[in-house]
């Protein structure tokens, strides 16, 4: 629904207003403060897209130039240490929920607070594997991790109320860097 239908052709609703500003429907995303391309539909895909690639495709190329190698295999591991198949499909499902959420940010308010937090979050998030795995520093990676889930908490805390639908789509990636920051605390305990 538009702003013209909730409000009334030029009228001031206060009422249609609310609801426009906090509706959940991509077509309403926009609420005029979007990108002026991603207004269309043509833009809106190339959006969507350009946000898939950079967090699916940022963190593949991350992950192929930072493997984790003879030193990880060597280290000691906790008992709740997930086998190395798990960590791609799940970082896929993850990395894609990151991307929509992050869209749907940037067509809600482009330069909004919450648009900066998920770029930090992201940001810290390709940092990770560097720190962990290329520089073998699993303390510093551990503070690394910490940064990455208060970000992200921050980031569903600023879209709760406007678009529940992107912090929701947060909460599993919220859950699996938790799991990780645990796992890395394990790692780094026990060498």
């Amino acid at each position: 629904m538009t702003r013209s239908r909730l409000t009334g052709i030029g009228g001031d609703d206060r009422k249609g207003n609310e609801m426009a500003t906090n509706s959940n429907s991509v077509d309403d995303l926009t609420g005029g403060r979007g990108p002026q391309g991603a207004k269309s539909p043509t833009g809106r895909w190339i959006a969507r897209a350009a946000f898939i690639a950079l967090a699916l495709g940022g963190g593949i190329l991350i992950g192929a130039m930072t493997p984790p190698g003879e030193w990880y295999d060597q280290l000691q591991k906790p008992f709740f240490n997930p086998p190395s198949w798990l960590f791609g499909p799940v970082w896929t499902i993850l990395y894609a929920l990151v991307a929509i959420a992050g869209w749907r940010t940037w067509m809600r308010n482009y330069k909004g607070a919450a648009m900066q937090v998920w770029f930090g979050q992201l940001a810290v998030n390709f940092l990770w594997s560097p720190v962990f795995f290329g520089m073998q520093l699993p303390g510093l990676a551990l503070l690394v991790i910490a940064a990455m889930i208060t970000l992200t908490v921050t980031f569903i805390a600023l879209t709760w109320t406007a678009d529940r639908i992107s912090a929701w789509l947060m909460t599993p990636y919220l859950a699996w860097i938790v799991f990780a920051g645990i796992l890395n605390l394990a790692i780094w305990w026990m060498n």
